[in-house]
């Protein structure tokens, strides 16, 4: 049975005329009579008797007519419903990030979108390490609109980003390392060092905290895989080896036992805001400009 032939039947009902039931439903007269009759042959009963001024219910079908009806009201407040849930997910925006971003900018970036989109939500969903893209490249449920990322990102012809910062590495090591002592120190001076390794999932951003590009061809020793900030607190702790990072994102990982230099040598860590290149949503172009005036605003010096 279908919603259609629900409808027919509770117009014929009201108006009990089928010829005056087709005029108001927008159908022929004959397309209504068949309608009519697939749902009485599926039903195996009469719904109605005619009479000299059209038709009238049968008992059957005064039986059916109020559940009918509230089916027909049931699916229609259903549309209703799913139309507002529809509405909600599309002003609602899922930003992946795999750090506490820190620095003030969630919450500039989230006074600046109410103010450009007051219907909107921002939800924020933390990503383990070894998806280097944040949920952009993720499917289902933990697929993300828009994502905070450190750059190189891989497969970058598949998304778009904005630099939002740029900070110098910082390196940490654990309190008790010979070059703990160390302020001067260049990643020449670090790379006989086992490092603290990004999963490999993570691709060209696990090459960039290893300084793979000052090498030249040598493997890192890997101490240890970390995929979140307590992994690379614990590893730290425990001696397994030192990890670059970036400077905003040092007081991550300051704990007892953790010393964190600045380094030399090493290319600035760049974070960037990324989404897919096919998604030409208003919200998100919302979300990118409230991302770069929160950052421009933290740029600024302080009068």
């Amino acid at each position: 049975m279908h919603l259609r032939e629900l409808r027919y039947f509770v117009a014929i009902a009201e108006h009990l005329h089928v010829t005056r039931a087709a005029e108001a439903l927008y159908v022929s007269q004959p397309t209504l009579s068949k309608q009519l009759r697939t749902l009485e042959d599926h039903l195996r009963v009469r719904l109605f008797e005619r009479n000299h001024r059209g038709v009238e219910l049968t008992p059957v079908g005064t039986a059916l007519l109020p559940h009918a009806r509230a089916v027909l009201e049931a699916w229609s407040t259903a549309e209703q419903e799913l139309a507002a849930a529809a509405e909600r997910h599309r002003s609602t925006l899922v930003v992946g990030i795999s750090t506490g971003l820190g620095r003030g900018l969630l919450p500039a970036v989230r006074s600046r979108l109410a103010e450009a989109a007051p219907n909107s939500a921002l939800h924020v969903r933390q990503v383990g390490w070894g998806d280097p893209t944040a949920g952009l490249s993720a499917v289902g449920a933990e697929r993300t609109d828009a994502a905070f990322v450190w750059l190189p990102l891989p497969d970058d012809d598949r998304y778009h980003h904005v630099e939002v910062l740029t900070e110098p590495c910082m390196i940490a090591l654990p309190s008790g390392h010979r070059l703990a002592g160390r302020t001067d120190l260049d990643v020449t001076d670090v790379l006989d060092e086992p490092f603290l390794a990004l999963p490999a999932g993570a691709g060209p951003m696990r090459d960039y905290w290893l300084a793979t590009e000052a090498r030249g061809g040598r493997a890192a020793r890997i101490g240890a895989e970390i995929a979140n900030t307590d992994e690379t607190v614990e590893a730290l702790v425990a001696g397994l080896g030192v990890c670059l990072l970036s400077a905003g994102n040092a007081p991550n990982v300051a704990r007892p036992g953790i010393t964190i230099r600045p380094i030399t040598g090493v290319r600035p860590s760049r974070l960037a805001l990324a989404w897919r290149r096919d998604d030409h949503r208003p919200l998100l172009r919302a979300l990118r400009t409230a991302v770069l005036a929160a950052s421009r605003q933290r740029d600024q010096p302080d009068e």
